[in-house]
């Protein structure tokens, strides 16, 4: 019933090339040639030097990538209090407006 359906490859049309012979050629040993002398690697990474002016420099900068950080979490935590205190606030007012109305009846 469900049997797949197999493309079958159609016969290549054209001219055919036989295949080609491929021989052994001789090795020819060549002339010995020395190995060069080793030469010093040069330093891939030019090395750091660190001056009292670079160290301020980066104390400076790491402080206030902190203080900016800082700054940021603190503010996101106070909108979080802001808003769960306006929540509360709402949640009060609506549950005396509710038993307010409910003691008129």
């Amino acid at each position: 019933m469900l049997r797949p359906k197999i493309p079958t490859n159609p016969t290549p049309a054209g001219h055919l090339t036989p295949p080609t012979v491929v021989e052994p050629t001789a090795v020819v040993p060549s002339a010995q040639v020395p190995p060069p002398a080793p030469v010093a690697p040069a330093p891939s990474r030019p090395t750091v030097q660190l001056t009292p002016g670079t160290a301020l420099a980066l104390v400076g900068g790491g402080t206030a990538v902190v203080l900016v950080v800082g700054a940021v979490l603190v503010s996101m935590l106070l909108a979080v209090a802001i808003t769960g205190a306006s929540v509360a606030v709402c949640a009060l007012v609506i549950r005396s407006l509710v038993h307010a109305d409910a003691k008129r009846r």
